[in-house]
């Protein structure tokens, strides 16, 4: 029979195998299919989910095979692989395997990810002389028959529990991903090389949630304490033998996962629905598709077994190495050829193979379940692997990378000999570390890519991962620190753009610092002519310009205007036509520099004043007793001296006025002649004026002593108050007052308290409702409650007037509405809910230090200019836009970012590529009016495979949450998410469709680049803005999203994927690899710190090793640790000075200063710390990264039918 069949994997168990009773399980999340009939045949190549001969996957695929009668794998609700009868004896069909083999290029199968694939695999395919159809195979041909013999299958809760368990064999992980490798377990592949299994996994269905997780991992076995979590299985142990370590990533266009071996109930039912098998093209030899392009991983899944694949179950050994590197993994091997079995996380099993550990099978390719048959639970498997429970904690799970795990029983020892074949085991859910790895995939980028600098002379090439260290060198494109787009391939036409649904966007941040080792942007001053532009477009003068009639004339890259140049510009051209002075000339050689502006760019047409800054400063009741007014100005004397300038050397020209108010204002006169400063009082807050000009906005050298007597004397003056209500449209009124009173641009600093209640224009009353969350009224509580802030808003910006609001509230301020004028300013707001002094002070002075200090720009605007073919239709950020086109900036510091989508309103040409040029005009701190320039030429492309080649997730990611947040102001949250998974689904439906070679649609197959596009998808679902647990308020919500809206791609990965690192070994000048955000991932023994970009945790294990403890905090027993430290001891021990030394450096990384929280295992503020764990189901009902990839695959296959 063929294997490959597979019943309609409505759930993910496979068939039953041959033997099985059927169990009946219940349904997972989707019905299953009626019993399965009994088995006839070695069911070696059966994969479940393979689709049956001649069925072609996606039946929209062109595919390779010729399906004879295309069934839709797809229609399972849950199924991950293809419906179908139980298998008979006679062959199953082959589907026209599509050849999965090939790997397309991009895609990572669920096979062995393809040798493409970029991660280090190996370059040569595994020997494995099968063809590796990359895809499931099919086993149509006579399988071989594993001596598996199927006995009936768990019951579903066994199933259950080991699919939770499976996890825990998984393999190492692969590289992309762990578990991303099959592993050549002994055990037959089931269903077909695993290829059933094969990972359609991902694919496969998500363990039910119930299942896998529903059981918590049996006590007894706490997880061996790996040496470090995360990490991919110590490579001895890899699991895969052969499989070739998982080193090699999953292919990335990975499909990865298979169902869970169909013992185990795994997926949830959603996911259910796939069981993924894999493709069943298996069969078709590798060698019938082309071996995917490395590039793409298209991790076909495991190979299938050839039939021998397996060894009969009667042969205990495992089963040699698969010799496909892994880096190829194409699909399952074919059937007909011996091969190693195919990647099986797990031991091999002899007998009935047990289905690899589900970890490791998916690891591998994770071909969930119904790529193993069921077989009857292996004896040793299911034992052996303790069920493993989504963030139990301690549950054992597969040798994490790095750590050498303890040996399952029925697992086999990566890499050793043959282990004894347990029965299979019935699996638990989908293993985690088959399913692509953001840890795995982070760290072969920095291995490839940190060492070479990154020149932006090749148009089109995307740049290392924000979380690389690397070295950008200017050759004429923007660095990727100023721009990082979506694609870096273009697609020619609207019609290609609108099929992939792939966001083309830009995040720009026109300011961003460069680290010490890149030269700042060239100034160039071409004197009172001011810069050369386009005639007809307006484009500043660029490397894009092309130079004709021997130099005299100049042809515009973006709109193709023939413009004159000016006699004074004039330069002769060389022989291959550009000018001989080129490479002396900023802006014809490099990406970014600035022009010095002329009178004519200014305000007025004339030039600007240097910048002001005034300090309004809460002295309500409520701001004295939480100590903020003593401490804003005790600060304050220090900080006058680091004001903003351009030249260190020389003193800051920016001047500075004080204001303190409640209900009324408080003006202070700080002239230099005065002895005391002079306080003038404004009761009249309706109608707000500005009581003084001279002496309310001094220099700080003049007027010194006079300043530090005001800031002494405020704490004393307020310090008995009984005030508790305050104002605050008049306080941005006065700011916008005495600034157009000075005639210059500047920023205020207004340090705040309480919901402003105070009979007075801008009066707000308390809304927050609870009862509205999740309901369609909720977007209301995100809209500011009057019109009267968006429109002094308005008047700021036409100052120059950016506003910073620090807030300290312990009740309800309404964010939503405050945040109004620094969002539209270009300002920031900043957050300290319960404000304590003792606690709170450092994070709150690190942030006004910064604050204060940063680079910035006054009075800016941006417009971003395209080449003909498209143009930029829609912009995010913290700003004001009075037209269609420009960007009005208040205030523009060096960590705002603005993010511009770009629509088709012509086609493009893939010969000429497209430009984007970004000009900002601003004031300087030093008040010279500026232009800063960056540009940008990507490639265009007339394939969706170039497309899919060249994108990049984290800036992907960082559009669409973007995008949602922005979303929720007028649409409710769960119609929000359910868009974005939408898009989600499309995207990687496209590729399948279009790209990726034909295979099962039990596999999930994803492209390379985007990979982790649904784990990074789901924690933006399950982030506290769009799916808030009962304990987030709506103040911290509206504060998240406008923290959001101007992130930097590096800001926004973080605070969506957190970053967490094992404190074992921290030797040397490197840092210890990060392990996944999840529970499981901890160990009881261990110490781990987690960044989120605006919190640090240091969770300690109850079983933590005493010298550990007594390195970090000077005491041996876990009892003795304070919890409510904010500081590390320093203690004169290298871990000590090495771990304070990590965290200084994640703070200077970071735009808002992250604090310690010390959190002991199993102490109230673990749930804090367990919230971050993005691959963990969420309190608030967020799926696990497992169940929503379960999920994502069942979108795309009902796209697909």
């Amino acid at each position: 029979m063929n294997v490959n069949q597979q019943t309609p994997m409505a759930s993910p168990y496979g068939p039953p195998q041959p033997g099985y009773g059927q169990p009946s399980y219940a349904p997972l999340g989707g019905s299953y299919p009626g019993p399965y009939g009994p088995y006839s045949g070695p069911a070696t190549a059966y994969q479940p989910g393979a689709s049956p001969q001649g069925y072609s996957p996606y039946a929209s695929f062109p595919s390779k095979a010729v399906a004879a009668n295309p069934v839709s794998d797809l229609s399972s609700p849950l199924d991950l692989g293809p419906a179908r009868g139980p298998p008979t004896s006679a062959p199953r069909p082959v589907s026209t395997p599509q050849a999965y083999s090939q790997y397309p290029q991009g895609d990572s199968q669920n096979g062995p990810p393809p040798m493409d694939h970029s991660m280090a695999q190996p370059a040569h395919r595994s020997p494995v002389s099968q063809p590796y159809s990359q895809g499931a195979m099919n086993l149509s041909g006579p399988h071989p028959s594993y001596s598996q013999q199927y006995g009936a299958p768990p019951p579903m809760q066994q199933v259950t529990n080991q699919m939770s368990g499976m996890q825990i064999g998984s393999g190492p992980p692969t590289s992309v991903g762990p578990g991303y490798a099959h592993h050549p377990s002994s055990q037959p592949p089931i269903s077909a090389a695993y290829s059933s299994a094969a990972p359609p996994s991902y694919t496969q269905a998500p363990p039910p949630l119930s299942a896998a997780p529903s059981q918590p991992p049996p006590p007894s076995e706490p997880a061996a304490p790996q040496p470090y979590y995360g990490g991919p299985p110590p490579p001895q142990q890899q699991p895969f033998p052969s499989a070739h370590h998982l080193s090699q990533p999953f292919v990335s266009s990975s499909p990865y996962l298979g169902p869970p071996p169909p013992s185990q109930p795994q997926a949830p039912p959603v996911s259910q629905q796939q069981s993924f098998p894999p493709g069943p093209s298996a069969q078709q030899p590798f060698p019938n598709s082309a071996p995917p392009p490395v590039s793409q991983a298209s991790y076909s899944g495991p190979p299938p077994p050839t039939q021998h694949s397996f060894p009969p179950s009667s042969q205990s050994g495992p089963f040699p190495p698969i010799s496909i590197p892994p880096a190829q993994y194409p699909g399952p091997q074919s059937p007909s050829q011996p091969g190693p079995p195919p990647f099986h996380s797990g031991p091999s099993p002899r007998g009935p193979i047990p289905p690899p550990s589900m970890s490791q099978q998916q690891a591998n390719h994770l071909p969930p379940g119904p790529m193993q048959q069921q077989h009857p639970p292996q004896p040793g498997m299911q034992g052996g692997y303790p069920t493993q429970q989504n963030g139990a904690f301690g549950q054992p799970r597969g040798p994490q990378p790095g750590y050498a795990g303890p040996q399952y029983s029925g697992q086999q020892n990566y890499g050793a000999g043959p282990a004894p074949a347990p029965a299979p085991p019935a699996q638990k859910r989908l293993d985690p570390d088959s399913i692509p790895s953001p840890i795995q995939v982070i760290e072969d980028d920095r291995v490839n890519k940190s060492s070479e600098p990154f020149t932006t002379g090749v148009k089109g090439q995307a740049p290392p991962l924000v979380t690389t260290n690397f070295q950008v060198k200017d050759q004429g494109n923007a660095s990727p620190r100023f721009i990082r787009c979506t694609a870096y391939n273009m697609p020619c036409t609207a019609d290609m753009a609108k099929q992939s649904q792939v966001p083309l966007a830009a995040v720009i941040k026109p300011l961003a610092m460069l680290p010490p080792d890149e030269t700042p942007p060239y100034i160039v001053d071409h004197g009172d002519g001011g810069p050369i532009r386009c005639n007809r477009c307006k484009a500043y003068m660029c490397p894009y310009m092309q130079f004709i009639e021997g130099g005299r004339r100049f042809q515009c890259g973006f709109c193709s205007c023939v413009t004159e140049v000016p006699p004074h510009y004039f330069q002769h051209l060389d022989h291959t036509g550009k000018r001989v002075d080129c490479y002396d000339r900023p802006e014809l050689s490099q990406g970014s520099y600035e022009f010095v502006a002329t009178v004519d760019y200014c305000k007025n047409n004339k030039l600007p004043q240097p910048p002001s800054f005034i300090f309004f400063i809460d002295v309500s009741y409520n701001a004295v007793k939480s100590g903020m007014v003593n401490i804003v100005c005790q600060e304050l004397k220090a900080l006058l001296d680091y004001l903003p300038r351009e030249n260190p050397e020389a003193d800051s020209v920016v001047r500075v006025g004080f204001v303190t108010y409640n209900k009324v204002l408080h003006f202070y006169n700080v002239k230099s002649s005065l002895a005391q400063p002079q306080m003038m009082v404004v009761s009249d807050v309706s109608d707000m004026f500005l009581p003084l000009l001279d002496g309310f906005l001094v220099s700080v050298n003049d007027s010194r002593m006079v300043i530090e007597s005001l800031l002494d004397q405020i704490p004393e003056m307020f310090a008995d108050t009984r005030e508790t209500e305050t104002v605050f449209g008049p306080v941005i009124q006065a700011g916008l007052e005495a600034l157009k009173a000075a005639d210059c641009a500047g920023k205020l600093f207004v340090f705040h308290s309480t919901l402003p209640i105070a009979e007075a224009p801008g009066k707000l009353k308390n809304r927050e409702d609870k009862k509205l969350v999740g309901t369609d009224k909720e977007k209301s509580l995100f809209q500011p409650q009057s019109g009267f802030y968006s429109n002094l808003s308005k008047e700021c910006v036409a100052q120059g007037c950016c506003v910073d609001l620090f807030l300290f509230p312990n009740q309800y301020v309404d964010v939503a509405t405050l945040g109004v004028v620094p969002v539209s300013t270009g300002g920031s707001v900043y957050k300290y809910t319960y404000f304590q002094a003792e606690t709170d002070r450092e994070r709150f002075l690190n942030d006004l230090r910064r604050d204060v200090q940063k680079p910035m720009g006054f009075d800016a605007v941006m417009r971003v200019r395209t080449s003909t073919g498209i143009r930029a239709t829609d912009f995010f950020g913290s700003f004001f836009m009075s037209n269609t086109t420009d960007v009005e900036l208040a205030g523009l510091d060096c960590d705002k970012t603005v993010t511009v989508e770009f629509r088709h309103d012509d086609k493009l040409s893939e010969d000429t590529g497209a430009l984007m040029q970004c000009a900002v005009l601003y004031t300087s701190c030093s008040g010279q009016r500026r232009l800063r320039v960056h540009n940008m030429a990507v490639n265009c492309c007339s394939q969706l495979a170039d497309l899919y080649r060249n994108c990049e997730t984290d800036t992907i990611i960082n559009f669409f949450s973007k995008y949602a947040y922005r979303s929720i102001l007028n649409t409710p949250t769960k119609t929000v998410r359910d868009t974005m998974v939408n898009q989600c689904a499309q995207i990687l439906a496209c590729y399948r469709k279009n790209c990726a070679s034909p295979s099962s649609a039990g596999q999930l197959i994803l492209p390379e680049c985007m990979k982790l596009l649904p784990v990074y998808l789901n924690c933006v679902l399950k982030s506290d803005v769009l799916q808030p647990g009962a304990d987030v308020s709506l103040d911290d919500r509206a504060y998240l999203r406008q923290l959001l809206s101007c992130m930097d791609v590096s800001e926004s990965h973080i605070f969506f994927y957190p970053r967490l690192l094992p404190l074992v070994k921290l030797d040397g000048g490197s840092l210890p690899m990060a392990v996944r955000n999840s529970e499981e991932r901890l160990s009881k023994g261990g110490v781990y710190l987690l960044e989120t970009g605006l919190h640090l945790f240091l969770w300690v294990g109850a079983n933590a090793q005493q010298e550990l403890l007594s390195n970090i905090f000077g005491t041996p027993t876990f009892s003795q640790i304070d919890p409510n430290m904010t500081s590390l001891p320093e203690l004169d021990n290298p871990f000590s000075q090495r771990l304070r030394e990590i965290i200084d450096s994640f703070r200077s990384q970071r735009s808002r200063y992250m604090k310690l929280m010390v959190v002991k295992q199993e102490d109230k503020a673990e749930l804090i710390f367990k919230h971050f764990l993005c691959e963990d189901k969420s309190t608030s009902g967020g799926p696990s990264y497992v169940d929503f990839l379960c999920h994502m695959h069942k979108e795309i296959r009902q796209l697909l039918s």
